[in-house]
């Protein structure tokens, strides 16, 4: 069993930042891929950032530059610093834990955490 608890969304001002933080516990969640979906409302949830046990990272394109996913192992976290921030990246912001098995994934979720970029 897994477990994701999520914090630090939040209001902010376009060009702002945000950092997103994710404790996740649970056997094999050491060993998992770790990743930041969103959802905006009538949007389909997508794929953000996910970064490997070991350190690589993977970014959605629009968000190149700006944000940066990271963990810290031995803390079993992971976060997501969000840099100048534009209004289309407000959403409910979900850390998702990937267990990989050769027959098939399983997949944890976090209850969200929203992010409203405005003015």
């Amino acid at each position: 069993q897994v477990q994701l608890v999520e914090s630090g969304g939040g209001l902010v001002q376009p060009g702002g930042s945000l950092r997103l933080s994710c404790a996740a516990s649970g056997s094999g969640s050491s060993n998992a891929i770790l990743a930041w979906y969103r959802q905006a409302p009538g949007k389909q949830r997508e794929l953000v950032a996910d970064i490997t046990s070991g350190g690589r990272t993977s970014y959605k394109d629009s968000v190149k530059g700006r944000f940066t996913i990271d963990r810290d192992n031995p803390k079993n976290m992971v976060y997501l610093q969000m840099n100048s921030l534009k209004p289309e990246d407000t959403a409910m912001y979900y850390c998702n834990l990937r267990l990989v098995y050769a027959n098939g994934d399983q997949l944890y979720w976090g209850q969200g955490t929203q992010v409203t970029v405005s003015s």
